[in-house]
């Protein structure tokens, strides 16, 4: 069973969500919150595993609350496709990006990936991304690429390029276990909490233009 907290600052929308939510065997809702304050407060309460954040909010917004957050994982959802809102979520430690547009079925199939450990991006924020890294300066805020090994720097490389497993087990010739256990690796060596903070650092520090 999933658990979620839904953190928006509409009490429609936050009703529509749980119903949605709640009427899926393998998800429950556990707790709603109009605020980032709120949604911090509730998380360390209810721990869910996943929180559902909306960006624009009172007291505090979903960005500043999901870089408090500590466990769950979060999936951002707002009306704004800005990519203010994009970089400043993934930096946070988001774990996916949707339009709140998006259709019922693929944000029940989000939520379910993020729960999985897995991050969600949409190839046209990927893209818009990738541009964005590409065109600002190296950072040396990255720490842990000097334990990175060379068939790792491989793999991150293929991460960044927005590569599935598969495809990087095709690519190296490799099992599906070697490529988890790289991934896994390059998760603790760089403090990444998933794919999506992986393609942040690879930028991030230069390694990947």
């Amino acid at each position: 069973m999933t658990t979620v907290l839904i953190a928006d600052d509409q009490a429609l929308l936050r009703a529509s969500f749980r119903l949605l939510l709640d009427n899926e065997p393998d998800l429950r809702v556990v707790g709603e919150a109009g605020t980032g304050a709120e949604a911090v407060a509730l998380a360390s309460v209810c721990a869910p595993d996943v929180v559902l954040m909306d960006i624009r909010m009172p007291e505090m917004d979903g960005i500043e609350a999901t870089r408090l957050l500590d466990g769950p994982r979060v999936l951002v959802l707002t009306t704004f496709d800005l990519d203010e809102y994009v970089f400043g979520a993934l930096r946070a430690g988001a774990s996916g990006f949707l339009l709140k547009d998006t259709p019922p079925a693929e944000l029940l199939a989000a939520i379910r990936v993020v729960a999985a450990g897995e991050s969600l991006l949409s190839p046209s924020v990927t893209s818009r991304l990738i541009s964005e890294f590409v065109r600002r300066p190296a950072s040396a805020r990255v720490t842990g690429l000097g334990r990175v090994t060379e068939r790792e720097r491989e793999v991150l490389l293929l991460v960044a390029r927005g590569l599935s497993n598969a495809e990087i087990q095709a690519a190296l010739h490799v099992s599906p276990g070697t490529v988890k256990t790289h991934i896994g690796n390059l998760l603790a060596k760089l403090h990444a909490r998933d794919r999506a903070q992986l393609v942040i650092a690879a930028y991030e520090s230069g390694l990947v233009r």
